[in-house]
């Protein structure tokens, strides 16, 4: 088990230090949001709850953490022997990972001792960000590949090896079927998958040899990499002369080829025709090579003959959009036992945050289909029974009346006053709870190009508050 205690902004401790040498240590509540979506999506996916839980579990300062503050010498020696008996006592509330979520909605909520809320605020933000990024990427990926088998083969260009054994996580949440990493495996429970590499084929004498040899270790499994000669010339020739000669009259199937360079649309239809030829119709086409979902989306746009896709570097790193962007926000503070709403006011609207203590609703219609999220003070409830009215908070003349509608509390208790309330579900269950939800999604929010935007409006009440604010703060 590593210690992560310390992976934390130093101006969480130097703030921490503050607040106990100051008496400050009231109750408080944290928003964790982000502003706006990877890629100009239509969608964002949560991932990274599970290790939430477990760093909030193992957090504990040990003595060499707490000799190693003391040799900041900056610290009071008070507020370093409350840190050495520390214990969270907070309570938390987050969405359960594999939720569509949109920005500035609060994606998870801690209250508690203003101190313990600060000191958590580093981990949370890279579990939730890192995750979430991957799962994002990953379920454009897979969208993309339009019910084509998706692989996540980017381990050794992931941003180090949480970035890789991570990634592979999320990206089995939304819809990968597996991974290269064998430790996401061992570790998650994500299939580990994989055949050969071109040096593998340059070991050997011959193209041909190498694949014999292959197909006698795996006869039951024999998928064959085309392309390290010549795709067309060699590598699907020798693949079928495998096949006839070895694997068929062993009782054998060519399970599958992959093409790893050149023109894959090409390649892919000509390779086709020649398995077809020859009888190999069950034969299946893998292709790989610095994919990504707008790459696969031309691919099937163009009549790619491909069965399933390894993508890489591109879903690991989500390197066309490396940033999930989520912050952790103050929301209210309690004085003299009374809830007092916080807001950051700014010239960015985007960079406004929302005050007060909050619960988000999604409404669904008689279809299981998402009309829109409400973020509301914590304390209201949304009756079914009764017609809502729905508004933009920005321009509130935008307005809608829902009717026969479900509403769902988004926000789920994980922690209640330091104590996990919250069983974490396997990973193939939240996999399968991923792909229900992404399902209640309109097809126009999953468009690459100019995604339908999805709402989230506030309740009359929270508008009220936050605009109170406003007039007061000018």
């Amino acid at each position: 088990m590593r210690n992560l205690t310390l992976l934390t902004d130093f101006y969480e401790l130097t703030m921490a230090n503050s607040y106990f040498i100051n008496n400050r240590n009231e109750m408080a509540t944290f928003d964790l949001f982000f502003r706006s979506i990877p890629d100009r999506g239509g969608y964002a996916i949560i991932a990274g709850l599970e290790q939430v839980i477990q760093y909030i579990n193992e957090l504990k300062f040990t003595d060499k953490d707490i000799e190693f503050l003391r040799s900041k010498k900056i610290f009071d020696e008070g507020f370093l022997n409350y840190l050495k008996n520390f214990k969270f006592t907070s309570t938390v509330y987050a969405i359960k990972e594999g939720t569509p979520v949109f920005p500035r909605e609060p994606l998870l909520r801690v209250t508690g001792p203003l101190i313990e809320c600060q000191l958590i605020e580093t981990m949370l933000l890279l579990t939730i960000n890192h995750q979430s990024l991957i799962a994002t990427k990953t379920r454009r990926i897979v969208d993309a590949a339009q019910g084509r088998a998706v692989m996540e083969f980017g381990s050794r260009r992931a941003q180090g090896y949480d970035g890789a054994n991570f990634g592979a996580r999320a990206a089995y949440i939304s819809g990968a079927v597996g991974s290269a990493n064998t430790f996401a495996d061992f570790k998650f429970g994500v299939p580990a998958l994989g055949t050969m590499a071109h040096s593998y084929v340059q070991s050997f004498e011959s193209e041909y040899e190498a694949f014999l040899t292959y197909a006698k270790t795996y006869p039951n499994d024999t998928l064959l990499l085309v392309d390290t000669y010549s795709t067309l010339e060699s590598g699907i020739p020798n693949a079928i002369k495998v096949a006839k000669e070895y694997l068929e009259p062993n009782g054998y199937r060519l399970k599958g080829i992959r093409i790893d360079s050149g023109d894959l649309a090409y390649l892919s239809k000509e390779a086709r025709k020649m398995l077809d030829e020859a009888g190999l119709k069950d034969c299946k086409i893998t292709v790989s090579n610095s994919l990504d979902e707008y790459i696969i989306e031309n691919l099937i746009y163009q009549g790619a003959k491909v069965d399933s896709f390894g993508v890489g570097e591109r879903l690991i790193t989500s390197k066309t959009d490396s940033v999930f962007g989520g912050v952790y926000k103050l929301a209210a503070l309690q004085e003299n036992g009374k809830w007092v709403p916080k807001m950051k006011k700014s010239d960015n609207i985007e960079k406004m945050t929302i005050p007060g203590n909050k619960m988000l609703y999604r409404l669904y219609d008689e279809n299981n289909k998402a009309i829109a999220d409400v973020i509301t003070l914590e304390d209201e409830v949304i009756d079914e029974k009764e017609p809502y009215l729905l508004f933009d908070p920005h321009f509130p003349y935008k307005q809608k009346l829902v009717t026969n509608f479900k509403a769902v509390k988004l926000l789920e208790p994980i922690f209640i006053n330091g104590k996990q309330v919250y069983k974490s579900p396997s990973l193939g269950e939240i996999r399968k709870f991923a792909e229900e939800q992404f399902e209640t999604l309109w097809v126009e929010m999953k468009r690459f190009e100019s995604p339908h935007k999805y709402y989230v409006d506030y309740s009359k009440p929270l508008w009220n508050l936050k605009q109170n604010i406003l007039n007061e703060i000018k």
